[in-house]
């Protein structure tokens, strides 16, 4: 690394043109974004609306057998949406037009297997066309998700569904104006109603639709509109469901391994540096924990501590970030939703509200043909169309900050010009403290946008080094900020005897309650682990006594402890390391079934005494790279042991890529004892495994 520093001889003059209109500019190197790829990332945040027939039957995959009668939202109000979506600082919603049970959410002219066979505005209704028209209102882009696997329509599987499928897309892309993106889901293939067929029916994804005739036909009516997902897209997924990027993210992939099977999706969340196409990555998540509205989650919203993780690791890690908003059975995004929303609002406008770079005095190792246009003034200036550029084959760079007296920064942003590309590969951030240089991070990409956390500390200059690159880098933006202290939530946890356990960061307390009310430090002070074996709902708070913070609070729900509960008999393996699916702790599990012994495997457990049950949970293994995840299931209870009923079965949809705690609602019942039977499995293989089995009272 370069030691001497050249001077910057014009520092203050802000160009207001861009770099790229001089004559020594820097060349593109390697791929880079489109124009519309280009607007698309500079949205970062929108919405996603999950809302259709299987909010009324309480589904996450409808099986395409559902009526469409069952439709009908009592307070339907788009505007609704698009007021909260616009409050939280989204730029669009994305909405499910069509979900796999095939039920549209416009009066498609091609099935009638819609809403105008559903009572909502007596079937005269048009959800997509009212939609279009809130998003208008309000500022915001509208984009469609069609899903190419139809578990309804009786051609699936055959060549004639694709004209099905395409007529429906030139219907979506025709009739409500700009789409800024067409989302098309990975799920195709599978069993389904299929026209009263009910049966399996397996495509290949990669060549059953001929995605470059539908991306063809797309991009004749709306040259517009990105398209994301399967196929040639111009977006990839970021290849989990939790809204969360990997460290180092490149907006490059090898496509065309990808479209020949050659590419896992656990690729996805860093993108390959030596991609042939810039395939940039969005983070797609639900605020709750399913896709659609079930009202048992209605306090499962994710944490505000979560969803602050969520943004920094998805639009601070060189992605976009797609949030879930499912609408309610009224036709309402939740209030407890919108609640939390505005938490996040509030907490990531503090974090940013006072840039600390602005007027330090700035000085770089390298400035491109020592031309001033291409100083590091430019990372500073608050113009997206500037940028510090260094010569081509400087790989290697420094940009350091003074500031006038010393500051506290906890936050760093960077942005590479990516019109040119990405090129850096890896980074290092210091600050001089008492007259020496301490490094307080080392990163590896960049890309449009990368926001670190750091541990706040007080500083009398900042220094960025870029450490390697693929050519001469183009840095647009270097941002600090001095974000408030967050306090994060205590974790709870009860195991089956009843005891309760609470945790929180060092140097907080802890202040609980156990009547429901909102805790405050007036509160129980958390000094030692307790029993409490009743039903219960617990709410805590981490405080910090020095600065007088305190966390979100945390709500934990629990029944009547398991101390009494026990695995009386399982179809296959140990049946004393069984006992791990009772004990409390999602954190150990146990595994059942093999090729030997194949599914569907049995689990009997004695609750004790009987109770009231209206449902039951299923927490898959936490733990591990392959988590042998149930797919399908039957649930029986019984108050002896020897007469059963069947309370529940079906799939756990969509566990593959959301492998979170299932909740299945039924009847109220009496019983004693369940009987869990996994009957099939995620993939090809015998073997199942269970982290807890619950019931809801």
């Amino acid at each position: 690394m370069k030691k001497i520093f050249l001077s910057l001889c014009l520092f203050g003059i802000i160009s207001n043109a861009s770099s790229q209109e001089f004559a020594n500019a820097p060349k593109p190197f390697g791929p880079v974004p489109t124009q519309k790829q280009m607007d698309w990332q500079e949205m970062e945040f929108y919405a996603f609306v999950h809302f259709s027939l299987n909010t009324f039957t309480n589904k996450e995959w409808g099986y395409g057998d559902e009526s469409p009668e069952l439709f009908n939202p009592s307070q339907l109000d788009v505007r609704q949406w698009a007021r909260v979506v616009k409050e939280a600082g989204m730029k669009g919603i994305i909405l499910v037009a069509k979900h796999h049970d095939g039920f549209c959410l416009w009066p498609s002219a091609y099935t009638e297997r819609s809403v105008k066979n559903s009572p909502w505005e007596n079937g005269k209704g048009d959800l997509v066309k009212e939609l279009a028209a809130a998003c208008k209102e309000y500022g915001l882009k509208l984009g469609l998700y069609l899903s190419p696997w139809d578990r309804n329509h009786p051609q699936y599987g055959k060549p004639e569904y694709i004209t099905y499928f395409r007529n429906q897309l030139k219907e979506l892309l025709t009739n409500y104006g700009d789409v800024f993106e067409m989302w098309f889901d990975g799920a195709n293939g599978g069993d389904g109603y299929y026209g009263g067929a009910n049966e399996t029916r397996k495509i290949n994804s990669l060549t059953y639709y001929n995605w470059d005739e539908t991306y063809k036909l797309i991009y004749d009516i709306a040259p517009k509109t990105l398209v994301w997902g399967v196929g040639p897209s111009e977006a990839r997924w970021i290849g989990n469901e939790e809204g969360r990027a990997g460290k180092t993210n490149w907006s490059l992939l090898r496509q065309k391994d990808e479209l020949a099977g050659k590419v896992h999706y656990t690729e996805f969340m860093s993108g390959h540096e030596d991609g042939e196409k810039w395939v940039p990555g969005e983070a797609d998540v639900s605020i709750r924990p399913g896709w659609f509205y079930h009202s048992v989650e209605d306090d499962k919203v994710r944490s505000l501590d979560e969803m602050v993780d969520i943004y920094y690791e998805s639009i601070g890690r060189n992605a976009t970030l797609l949030l879930n908003l499912p609408v309610d059975k009224r036709g309402l995004v939740h209030e407890n939703d919108e609640a939390r929303l505005k938490e996040l609002v509030a907490t990531i406008k503090a974090d940013f509200k006072t840039e600390l770079l602005a007027g330090t005095q700035v000085q770089a190792s390298n400035i491109r043909a020592n031309d001033s246009n291409f100083g590091p003034q430019n990372v500073s200036d608050g113009n997206k169309n500037t940028y510090w550029a260094t010569d081509d084959k400087v790989k290697e760079a420094t940009v350091e900050f003074t500031f006038k007296k010393p500051t506290t920064i906890n936050r760093v942003l960077l942005q590479e010009y990516i019109k040119l590309g990405q090129r850096v590969k890896a980074f290092s951030i210091e600050v001089k403290v008492d007259g020496q240089w301490k490094t307080i991070a080392n990163e590896t990409t960049i890309g449009y946008k990368r926001i670190l956390r750091l541990d706040r500390i007080t500083a009398t200059a900042l220094r960025v080094n870029i450490l390697d690159a693929k050519a001469g880098f183009v840095i647009s933006a270097i941002e600090a900020y001095n974000a408030p202290t967050f306090v994060k939530q205590p974790e709870v946890s009860r195991d089956k005897n009843g005891l309760v356990t609470i945790k929180s960061e060092e140097g907080t307390s802890i202040y609980y309650t156990l009547d429901g009310k909102t805790p405050s430090e007036k509160s129980t002070l958390y000094k030692s682990p307790f029993v409490y074996n009743k039903e219960v709902e617990i709410k805590a708070i981490a405080r910090n006594s020095k600065e007088k913070i305190n966390s979100a609070v945390k709500t934990a729900k629990y029944g009547v402890s398991k101390e009494k509960w026990k695995v009386i008999s399982v179809s296959s393996g140990d049946n004393k390391l069984a006992e791990r699916i009772i004990d409390g702790d999602a954190n150990t599990d146990w595994s059942f079934g093999n090729d030997e012994n194949k599914l569907p495997q049995t689990v009997v457990i004695d609750m004790g005494e009987l109770i009231s049950i209206k449902g039951f949970t299923y927490m898959p293994q936490q733990v591990g790279n392959n988590l042998n995840l149930i797919s399908n299931y039957e649930l029986y209870s019984s108050v002896d042991s020897f007469y059963w009923d069947k309370e529940s079965e079906g799939e756990f949809s969509n566990i593959k890529h959301n492998p979170i705690e299932q909740t299945i609602s039924f009847r109220a019942v009496k019983a004693r004892f369940l009987k869990f039977v996994a009957t099939a499995a995620v993939g090809k293989g015998q073997t199942v495994s269970i982290a807890e089995i619950g019931v809801v009272e």
